[in-house]
């Protein structure tokens, strides 16, 4: 599923306000080693510039999405307190850039949080705690380790993907067998009626055969009684 449009702009400003207070604190290092920051300087008033438009931009969108109620106010509610606290990153930004106040550590572990922060809770991604595995590692050296482990993600869900497919073979194999089993109890089935009807039919014939011999035996008796009656009849006394 995409995620919504507002929270991928909200995304994208979180990382150019990071961008923003990188450059920052590498046009305060050209300015301690006697570098050249003029071309930085540069960078930095159009990033600003930019950085202004992008939360304005968010404002507008959030105020047109909560009074059309195309979000829930409780979302509403959270959206406004992102788009705050980037209203206060940017006046930060601002007045280090103007040398107003003193720069701010660069918050890198954001590179490590990923730009999904506007998707979850109310957390200030610039809030975030860096943790051992980047302290001490450059920007260049963060993405590494960032790249190395989307890696091994990416790795891990083909495996994942792999088994799943076998399983998935694994389960039709076994509908296929149970579909040619089915077929089979069913033939059995049938020559099990078959079977049946056939020996009721041989019970039925016996029985009738049964009948029709107990008549004769009856007949023979009856034969010979009359036979016997007529002899001792006609029997000089």
């Amino acid at each position: 599923m995409s995620q919504d449009p507002w929270l991928q702009n909200y995304d994208a400003t979180c990382r150019l306000a990071q961008e923003i207070a990188e450059n920052i604190h590498e046009r305060n290092r050209l300015q301690r080693t006697g570098g050249n920051p003029a071309k930085i300087n540069m960078t930095l008033r159009a990033s600003l510039q930019k950085l202004k438009q992008t939360i304005g931009q968010l404002r507008e969108d959030l105020l047109r999405a909560s009074s059309s109620r195309r979000i829930m106010q409780s979302e509403a509610d959270r959206r406004q307190n992102l788009v705050d606290d980037l209203v206060t990153r940017d006046k930060q930004l601002n007045a280090t850039f103007r040398g107003e106040v003193t720069e701010p550590e660069p918050s890198r572990s954001t590179l490590m949080a990923g730009a999904g922060a506007g998707a979850g809770g109310a957390a200030n991604p610039w809030l975030i705690d860096e943790s051992e595995e980047t302290r001490g590692l450059g920007f260049a050296e963060i993405k590494q380790q960032q790249q190395r482990i989307i890696e091994v993600q990416d790795a891990g869900l083909d495996a994942l993907a792999a088994v799943i497919g076998r399983q998935k073979l694994m389960g039709q194999e076994i509908g296929n067998e149970l579909d040619e089993h089915n077929e089979i109890i069913d033939d059995l089935a049938n020559l099990v009626d078959k079977t049946d009807d056939r020996i009721r039919g041989e019970t039925r014939r016996v029985k009738l055969v049964e009948t029709k011999s107990a008549s004769c035996g009856m007949l023979v008796v009856i034969v010979l009684l009359l036979i016997a009656i007529v002899v001792v009849g006609s029997w000089p006394t």
